[in-house]
């Protein structure tokens, strides 16, 4: 088992989890995982603490590698936090994360390799979950904000006239706006005008129930969100379309939606939720880890 197995972590907004993984059967191992909460406007040391202790935690001498999933801003050539203006993890800005890490493990810094979050979910379902077996694939993570990414025969594609700016949905406007002041959370609820207390999942709840208003607003804004990708993903021709993040949790709403939306991206195939769940950005970050020397 220890020839097949690395280490792999997900850095989400409020969470940090590393886990160990075989990837020879793609999947965990048991006992293997260590997850810790995160406050995104934590402080340097406690933030840093956290995230180092997980991976220590999880850490074993027989891991000889790590494959990072972590959101941008974040230079991840050099494992360095870029967080700014993005409102969480900014006191982390200018962070070694790779050295921190090192130093944590008793590895080599080379041994670290890190990747964008929404890159490591697709990477994840291509390597063993819904977009296996298709050469082109795009995927959609559908959270706090839009995370996007896009795959030609396993490499990431961030790049040229098939995909947006950097591979980023985020960076693209709908309405002469950024697509995320019309789909995001703080979107949904806004435009929904929610009270404290309320969250996305309660609007997917109230939509699934058939309630007028909430319909409404998911339809305008996951119509919002199809028109401005569709144009990008008949560019790209992927054959699957794998859509993740905490609002794809409401898929059966979601997706009688989206579908119409994307009616000329003829190239599609499978337009699907997620089957890897929360697995699949700790599959694409352990597909990517350093190869044991």
């Amino acid at each position: 088992m220890t020839a097949t197995m690395v280490g792999a972590v997900d850095l989400g907004g409020t969470h940090v989890t590393a886990a160990r993984i075989d990837t020879a059967a793609h999947r965990r191992i048991p006992g293997g995982t260590h997850g810790v909460p995160l406050r995104a406007d934590g402080g340097r040391d406690e933030l840093l603490a956290a995230i180092t202790g997980a991976v220590a935690a999880a850490h074993t001498p027989a891991v000889r590698a790590w494959g990072l999933a972590v959101p941008g801003p974040f230079d991840y050539a050099r494992g360095v936090a870029l967080f700014e203006g993005v409102g969480k993890f900014e006191s982390l800005y200018g962070v070694d994360l790779r050295a921190a890490l090192a130093d944590a493990t008793g590895l080599a810094p080379g041994r670290f390799r890190f990747l964008n979050d929404a890159d490591a979910f697709l990477l994840g379902e291509w390597t063993a979950g819904a977009a296996r077996g298709h050469d082109r694939c795009a995927g959609l993570t559908l959270g706090t904000g839009v995370g996007s990414a896009f795959l030609a025969g396993g490499r990431v594609v961030d790049d040229g006239p098939g995909v947006p700016p950097e591979g980023r949905v985020d960076l693209l406007e709908y309405g002469g706006r950024p697509i995320e002041e019309t789909f995001s959370r703080r979107a949904l609820l806004a435009a929904y005008g929610a009270g404290d207390g309320f969250d996305v999942k309660d609007l997917i709840e109230r939509a699934r129930a058939g309630e007028p208003r909430a319909l409404a607003v998911l339809g305008e804004a996951v119509g919002a969100l199809g028109a401005t990708v569709a144009p990008w993903l008949a560019r790209f021709a992927p054959t699957a379309l794998v859509v993740g993040g905490a609002i794809a949790r409401g898929w059966e709403v979601l997706a009688p939606l989206l579908t119409p939306a994307l009616a000329d991206v003829r190239s599609l195939r499978l337009l699907t939720p997620t089957r890897l769940g929360d697995d699949a950005a700790l599959l694409g970050a352990a597909h990517v880890a350093p190869a044991a020397p």
